[in-house]
């Protein structure tokens, strides 16, 4: 039997079969080992410690039987041997994650001469910080994530006066997407990323106190024309001095996300004076977040082609705020997520005002209300036919009720998230299967699904997510 199949079909079946099941089909014989390790593009490996001669060429010959892998995740690290094994027997690679000890720059110049199309890195660094005799040498780099793992010492602390020039320090590089974790004030060594990324266009600041020498960043931001996703995470410190400078400069900007971080006024200016006509607004546990920030929005005209409106923890906003904002972008909106957000519970008729200014919406987001009851929802889904997607995981007080209004109202619905929903029972699950035809993917606890349940799912393609 296992002769009837040419290897380019085996290796198209073992390309379609999900990931766990991969180890099993390695066991199968070693024709089929064989097939699959030269199909295989991509892995995920965690290899501890010890290292030593012995496992590190076991490793590396492990690697040498996947020709084609392109993309390489490496956790568990405690050395950079790992990594040089791994670029000496990977030289296709075009995207690699090393999140174990931080990288030294000797190390990464090494690893530019081994993967010379590398056009993806994620790695840990340490202070103190250096790019110009590394970062260069990537030539075909056009995504860097970097993550600064220790604090600052006497010994590698560096003020701005010692930050001294090379050749490289104004000669542009090729990255378009930047991300950066744990900047702390002092770090001016970053200089050099300021004065050389010129073509960015997602950005991204993570648990970040500072940018370094705040005049060559704003150079940088004025420099950017290309930009087109931001992301704030937790950097409370810098959120407003990056907003403002942007509102003055950037006009392709299409996707925002703040994540705890921003002052009350800072978001206010920045909304009042943007010249980006953004698509995608996510703001998350923005605690100064009120209503003059949504009319803000509603009443500049740059947002109002806002496709993808996400809040989450706003307590603050009321339901005038997101009845005008609505009424503005009601005929772009195609998601809307309205994430543990006290208005969805305190304000009764809201969701049923909302959904009868959002008729488009095929997205729907409101994980994680509590209180939610199924009349307030039951009465927004009449007037949302064209949803495809519809999360409401951890809303405990939703019954059959929902359900059942599911399938009179969503008749295109094919992703569905109840999980943690209480009391929607066993039962309710499997008449839901039964009668949505086209739903494709549902998320839900296993403990409530039935074999019968279990049995449709399959028969109707229906993925299922415990």
């Amino acid at each position: 039997m296992d002769t009837l199949l040419c290897d380019e079909l085996v290796q198209e079946i073992f390309n379609r079969l999900p990931p766990p099941s991969t180890p099993a089909v390695s066991l199968v014989c070693k024709r089929w080992r064989r097939l699959l390790r030269s199909s295989t593009t991509s892995l995920s490996l965690h290899f501890p410690p010890p290292y030593n001669p012995t496992t590190i060429t076991s490793f590396s010959t492990f690697l040498t039987h996947h020709p084609y892998l392109s993309s390489l995740s490496l956790a568990g690290g405690a050395a950079e041997d790992p990594l040089i094994a791994a670029a000496s027997s990977c030289p296709n690679l075009r995207r690699l994650r090393f999140w174990g000890t931080p990288i030294t720059p000797s190390s990464l110049h090494t690893l530019s001469g081994y993967c010379i199309h590398l056009s993806s890195i994620a790695i840990s660094i340490s202070r103190p910080l250096s790019f110009n005799n590394w970062l260069p040498y990537f030539t075909s780099l056009k995504s860097l994530s970097i993550f600064i793992t220790n604090s600052y010492t006497e010994t590698n602390h560096n003020n701005n006066s010692e930050v001294k020039d090379s050749i490289f320090d104004h000669m542009g590089l090729s990255l378009e997407s930047l991300s950066l974790c744990g900047i702390l004030p002092g770090d001016y060594e970053l200089s050099f990323l300021w004065n050389n990324c010129k073509k960015i266009k997602k950005l991204q600041f993570k648990s970040c106190e500072s940018v370094g020498d705040y005049s060559s960043f704003s150079s940088f931001l004025k420099s950017l024309k290309d930009l087109q996703e931001l992301e704030l995470r937790t950097c409370r410190s810098i959120v407003d001095v990056i907003l403002l400078k942007l509102a003055e400069t950037c006009v392709s900007m299409e996707s925002l996300l703040i994540y705890d971080g921003g002052s009350r006024e800072g978001l206010l200016q920045f909304i009042n004076r943007s010249k980006c006509r953004l698509k995608r607004l996510d703001v998350r546990l923005p605690l100064d977040l009120n209503n003059a920030h949504m009319l803000a929005l509603s009443e500049n005209l740059n947002f109002s082609g806002l496709a993808c409106l996400r809040l989450q923890s706003c307590c603050l906003v009321t339901g005038e705020g997101l009845r005008s904002l609505g009424r503005t972008i009601a005929n772009g909106l195609d998601e809307l997520s309205l994430i543990n957000c006290d208005v969805v519970e305190r304000e009764s008729g809201l969701l049923t005002s909302l959904g009868q200014i959002l008729k488009r919406l095929r997205k729907l987001d409101l994980s994680y209300n509590h209180t939610l009851l199924d009349k307030e929802l039951v009465s927004m889904l009449a007037s949302c036919n064209n949803l495809v997607e519809l999360k409401l995981r951890g809303c405990n007080r939703l019954t059959k009720t929902t359900l059942s209004s599911l399938v009179r109202s969503c008749k295109q619905l094919q992703f569905l998230d109840i999980m943690y929903c209480s009391r929607i029972e066993v039962e309710a699950v499997e008449w839901f299967l039964l009668n949505s035809p086209p739903l494709r993917r549902l998320e839900v606890e296993q403990s409530k699904l039935s074999e019968g349940a279990v049995k449709r799912a399959s028969s109707k393609f229906i993925e299922i997510v415990s």
